[in-house]
């Protein structure tokens, strides 16, 4: 009989192979950027917002705040260093200097704010209670924000009628990624998991549910017709969700 620690460990690493497909997303957008040189309409503020959820979920599953949470560090680790490579990436490529100098105040700004969490997490709370609690908090504001973020386009596929902007694969993701994280909170129970996993399933869910009713009524187009800007949606950005 498969006991709840090596149940809870295959769910976990179903869980990291899933979210690394999601921090790989974005790869054919930067691609696109390092071909053009050149950043064109692209932002970069949802890899930078991403950079700070992986940082607080690497926090959580630290031994000394919520233990045996090796598999939340590894997958935000990943994820950590792919956002700081497409943020190099954009930097140098950013030949109009749109965004550089705001890429590093964010950068420098998000430094400053996880250090003194980090120290508020260590000086204030000497319990992993009271450390997973504090730290918990702030993991599901962010990862629900995270979650609800490619929500955004709903309002323009409901005014088109089209499903063109937002791309199956990444509403499907999102689905099996929060439903997957889900169940490793609920194998040994986990709150802050479960509550902001959760909240993601349902919103992947309502994606697939907009997609399917949407599907036959969008108009077959080339993606030449395609702009930059409308089609931006990081993935990587749902992925931090472990």
């Amino acid at each position: 009989m498969v006991s709840a620690e090596a149940a809870r460990n295959v769910v976990g690493i179903i869980g990291n192979v899933i979210s690394f497909g999601l921090f790989l997303s974005p790869v054919p957008t930067f691609y696109r950027i390092c071909k053009n040189k050149d950043v064109e309409e692209f932002q970069p503020y949802p890899y930078a917002a991403t950079v700070l959820n992986c940082l607080f979920w690497i926090l959580y599953g630290l031994p000394i705040v919520k233990p045996d949470s090796t598999l939340v560090v590894t997958i935000n680790s990943v994820g950590l260093v792919f956002e700081l490579i497409y943020l190099s990436i954009f930097c140098v490529f950013d030949t109009q200097n749109k965004g550089r100098k705001k890429v590093f105040l964010v950068l420098f700004g998000e430094v400053i704010f996880m250090a003194a969490i980090v120290a508020t997490t260590f000086l204030a709370f000497h319990t992993h209670a009271r450390r997973t609690l504090f730290v918990g908090v702030f993991c599901d504001i962010f990862n629900i924000m995270m979650y609800a973020s490619p929500l955004t386009i709903v309002k323009k596929v409901v005014t088109t009628k089209s499903v063109e902007f937002m791309p199956l694969s990444l509403s499907l993701a999102n689905f099996l990624n929060g439903c997957v994280w889900t169940a490793y909170a609920l194998i040994r129970f986990d709150i802050f998991m479960l509550v902001s996993n959760g909240i993601g399933a349902f919103f992947g869910f309502l994606q697939l549910v907009l997609y399917a009713f949407y599907y036959k009524s969008t108009p077959k187009r080339g993606s030449q017709d395609v702009k930059p800007s409308e089609i931006q949606l990081s993935a990587s950005d749902a992925a931090s969700r472990a």
